[in-house]
């Protein structure tokens, strides 16, 4: 069967990238139509299944083959019956067709308001006893609703968020920036940690100056609290000395306990031996907690649900 040439750009073998993404928009709207087609190998069946004019169906039969430059039917009055090309490109198009379905329903279901899901990131030290009781309440009215959850620092875990791999985080310090909202949910102290034979455990209190002389281990640059540690030690009038560098602060907290340094961090969830656990009077000690979003991001169902419950919490995130 001949045909006139295409007004459209046809690809080449040579096409680049380019042209392929404009030749895939070309052809998608017409690829459920070739299907209906191909199923029934008649234009008047499948129009009347489909629910579309047959001029309107034979006519986009046409301009996929004039796109292609390939005929896909073989014509005898209405009946049509697949050419070997076109029975090669029905099963890309069944395969592309069942994905886009898949994807449809996948997106549905991560959309219900009752069985939805909602990615979740937040700091590693709210991983152990905070984020599985705010679950915990949460789901007491939302039994179904399910969570991805990640763990990570905070600048890695806006960056997620901003690569719409989040819904919602949990991080501190709370960020300032055009393109995110954030809302301060608590307060957490910070205490100077130091190993239980040091000369400073037998102390409750601490004002930070005293420990100018001492070796620090801290969280890598890049993270929240290693932030706040430097601005505290800067406000007390030192420069800390640091030997050990980690990622996560349990970690730091077993080398405070091996004697390798002292550190400010967070309480733990459960106390760990070998340390003691000093409260700073000056400078105040504190991060502050907060959930942080994308700025006009439209929130699903779940994803709304679970950010009002966050921001009820407020005052009220961290045990006691």
């Amino acid at each position: 069967m001949a045909h006139q040439q295409s007004s459209r750009a046809r690809v080449s073998p040579n096409s680049d990238t380019e042209d392929m993404f404009e030749m895939a928009t070309v052809l998608a709207p017409r690829l459920a139509y070739f299907a209906g087609v191909a199923r029934t190998e008649h234009v008047t069946r499948a129009a009347q299944e489909m629910q579309v004019p047959q001029s309107t169906l034979s006519r986009a039969m046409v301009r996929l083959e004039q796109d292609l430059g390939v005929d896909l039917f073989a014509r005898r009055g209405r009946t049509l019956s697949l050419t070997p090309a076109g029975r090669t490109f029905l099963g890309s198009v069944e395969r592309a067709l069942a994905e886009i379905e898949r994807a449809a329903d996948e997106v549905r279901a991560d959309a219900d308001p009752a069985t939805g899901k909602v990615a979740f990131g937040f700091l590693h030290t709210m991983g152990a006893e905070t984020v599985p009781g705010l679950i915990h309440a949460f789901r007491a009215g939302h039994p179904r609703i399910r969570f991805s959850l990640v763990q990570n620092y905070g600048e890695a875990m806006l960056e997620r968020l901003r690569a719409g791999e989040l819904d919602l985080c949990l991080t501190s310090p709370v960020p300032n920036a055009p393109d995110l909202v954030a809302r301060r949910l608590d307060e957490q102290k910070l205490r100077l940690v130091v190993p239980a034979d040091h000369r400073l455990a037998a102390r409750r209190r601490i004002r930070l100056a005293e420990a100018a002389e001492e070796t620090f281990v801290t969280l890598e640059p890049g993270y929240g609290l290693r932030r706040i540690t430097d601005d505290l030690c800067r406000e007390a009038g030192f420069k800390p000395r640091i030997a050990f560098e980690g990622e996560e602060a349990e970690t730091l907290r077993g080398l405070v306990a091996a004697g390798l340094g002292v550190a400010l961090l967070p309480p733990p969830a459960v106390p760990r031996p070998g340390v003691a656990e000093l409260t700073v009077t000056a400078p105040r000690a504190a991060r502050e907690i907060g959930v942080a979003w994308l700025d006009g991001h439209p929130d699903t169902p779940p994803v709304a649900a679970f950010k009002k419950f966050l921001l009820s919490k407020r005052g009220n995130l961290l045990p006691n």
